[in-house]
């Protein structure tokens, strides 16, 4: 039962995720997280799924590389018998730019053209980058089995209406200055996970999925395959997110540069980690924080609405991008699965199309998989994502 596993790293800026996977059935033998990364509350957790046994280990100020090394070295080689039964390693790689538009084996070429797309994500590809290094090292007799599986390939359907900006086309052509998207894996699994539900092949399958967490993005599946999704180059367009700004004009840059004299570095800043959600209420980039003061707190009654207007406008936009049989709205990441107030708020805007929310359902929902729409309407799906699946069996498929 322990043929073919796949370890699997999805290290990002602040956290990291690892888990060792059978692809083949879905199984999971062992999963764990490292929160808090540089900060004095920095914990790493871990579930041994055979034994069912839960540990944590509080270890201050932990970097990527300590606690990289701190899984291998505590946690995988004191299991021998999950550890020689890992055939590959797979990383998760949020930008690959427009030279990497699909999984591939890791090897001194891709491994500098991760670090040439990490102008577009430099808070992720460095952390995914030390991952890569410190897997080659803990684990030499696999250094060719280390694979990436990217955030943007998913994306690479997108028709050229969807992914080109209105700018002169050789910024596109010599440079690369597209939409790439964000959150691929993620809306793999959900087309996986989704087709299983609906007993429907992916190439039939027409939805529109709705990943909201502490960065949020929407997109529209059609026949399977993804035709627009709202983040752009970078992770930080379209939807208000918890720090980011989402879709603005871009004027307001102008201003702030010309008129009030910010230079680029902080204007960078205050767009990217003090904007959206934080810089609406002034308090918090937490969800939770608005959720529960929705109905007594001015400030957070204006970031859920803005934050539900922004989202109910890309749903209608993609509904009409899909024309045809709508399969379902899925919500998914912490926020699509847990707010439930976001998700009332953002559906009632489209009894028109027959998309009707259950206010029960809904509410009884929270931290649950399920259908929250009322009977004879749209289906309406909160489904919890699982990327460490789709990275497992993107690099067990590779090295076959």
């Amino acid at each position: 039962m322990f043929n073919k596993l796949s370890l699997v790293w999805n290290c990002g800026s602040s956290s990291l995720k690892f888990a060792i996977i059978n692809p083949l059935s879905d199984k999971k033998y062992l999963s764990g997280n490292v929160e808090c990364l540089k900060l004095p509350n920095s914990r790493i957790m871990w579930f041994d799924h055979l034994k069912y046994k839960k540990n944590i280990k509080y270890i201050k100020n932990i970097s990527h590389k300590k606690a990289i090394n701190f899984v291998f070295n505590n946690i995988l080689k004191k299991n021998i018998l999950l550890f020689n039964k890992i055939k590959v390693i797979a990383h998760r790689i949020v930008h690959g730019g427009n030279k990497l538009t699909s999984s591939t084996l890791i090897n001194n070429k891709v491994i500098n053209l991760i670090k040439s797309s990490s102008v577009f994500a430099p808070l992720h590809n460095p952390a995914h980058l030390i991952g890569i290094y410190e897997s080659i090292k803990n684990y030499p007799n696999l250094s060719k089995k280390n694979v990436a599986v990217f955030d943007t390939s998913f994306h690479m359907t997108m028709p050229k209406k969807s992914y080109l900006y209105g700018i002169p086309y050789k910024l596109y052509k010599n440079y690369g200055i597209r939409r790439y998207g964000a959150h691929g894996i993620s809306y793999q699994y959900i087309v996986y996970k989704t087709s299983k539900i609906f007993n429907k092949k992916k190439n039939k399958l027409n939805i529109i999925v709705c990943h909201l967490g502490g960065g949020a993005s929407i997109s529209s599946i059609k026949n399977g395959k993804i035709i627009d999704t709202s983040m752009g180059l970078t992770p930080s367009e379209g939807l208000l997110m918890g720090t980011r700004s989402g879709d603005i004009d871009i004027s307001i840059i102008f201003f702030l540069y010309e008129y009030l004299s910010i230079t680029m570095k902080d204007i960078k800043n205050l767009l990217s980690k003090q904007s959206g959600i934080l810089g609406l209420t002034e308090k918090s980039s937490d969800f939770r924080y608005i959720e529960k003061r929705y109905y007594k707190n001015s400030k957070a009654i204006i970031a859920l609405n803005v934050f539900c207007h922004r989202l109910s406008k890309y749903i209608g936009g993609y509904i009409t991008l899909i024309n045809k049989y709508l399969d379902a709205i899925v919500f998914t990441g912490g926020i699509g699965e847990n707010a439930t107030i976001m998700r009332k708020l953002t559906i009632n805007k489209f009894s028109l199309f027959n998309i009707i929310i259950d206010k029960k359902k809904n509410k009884n929902i929270v931290g649950k998989s399920g259908f929250i729409n009322k009977i004879n309407t749209i289906p309406i799906l909160i489904l919890p994502t699982d990327e460490e699946l789709i990275i497992a069996k993107e690099g067990i498929n590779l090295i076959k």
